[in-house]
């Protein structure tokens, strides 16, 4: 059973939509409705449905505006419109396809279709990830596997000299000069990084042990093979110096 979420400042439109999915296909089920941006990003970012169908013309933001708020986007979109013009533009912001309103039942079915392979595939690399994730937390001790934006990165724990975070991103810096940003945040970093290495120096920074090449007492931060300087947090650094 697909499970569906519609957003559409208009109550009518949602109604006919909801109506059709329910009497046209027995494999969707409407699990919520909006007609407030804001209550659906919401509900979007701490929720997990199959897939959105979401409205382009709405008066407080359009739906690109919309999809752009959402931290969440694990999910199938499917954009709405009476204006065909909208679907280059869809498509770019990662829809799956677009429905002209009036809604027709083939273009419906087909969009179904199409819903149910995005899925079926989402499943599929999720368990791949889920099988490369664990291989490398059990039985590879010098790689760690980052899944991020859609994609899996493989580090050597041995490159990466510290982690800073930036809200809901996190930016790992490597030997070399070299950095990748990823779209987890500091903690959930923090538990894939193997601990007797890493260790949360601040509550913006870990670092890797190794690369330490200073650390100033008097000043209170530690200085990185890359010339860095971090701070240690006051509260953490008995634990810090005990790691040491």
């Amino acid at each position: 059973m697909i499970k569906a979420v519609i957003v559409d400042d208009e109550p009518k439109a949602i109604q006919s939509l909801s109506w059709e999915l329910s009497n046209f296909s027995n494999e969707i089920d409407v699990i919520q409705t909006f007609s407030n941006p804001e209550e659906a990003i919401s509900y979007l970012n701490s929720n997990s449905p199959d897939c959105l169908f979401l409205d382009i013309q709405m008066p407080t933001m359009d739906g690109f505006q919309f999809l752009k708020k959402l931290s969440n986007k694990d999910f199938a979109v499917v954009i709405t419109t009476a204006y065909d013009e909208y679907a280059i533009k869809a498509l770019k912001h990662e829809a799956i396809d677009y429905l002209l309103k009036p809604i027709d039942s083939d273009d419906l079915e087909a969009t179904i279709q199409k819903i149910k392979k995005h899925n079926f595939r989402a499943l599929n690399v999720s368990k791949i990830e889920e099988v490369l994730t664990n291989f490398n937390g059990k039985f590879d001790k010098k790689r760690i596997t980052i899944n991020t934006d859609g994609k899996l990165i493989f580090l050597n724990i041995d490159d990466i000299l510290y982690v800073e975070s930036d809200g809901n991103y996190s930016t790992i810096f490597l030997e070399g000069s070299q950095k990748i940003v990823i779209t987890k945040k500091l903690k959930e970093v923090n538990a894939i990084l193997p601990e007797h290495c890493f260790f949360r120096i601040h509550n913006s920074y870990i670092i890797n042990l190794n690369k330490i090449k200073e650390f100033i007492k008097s000043e209170g931060y530690v200085v990185m093979q890359s010339n860095q300087k971090i701070p240690v947090a006051r509260q953490r650094k008995s634990d810090f110096l005990e790691k040491l």
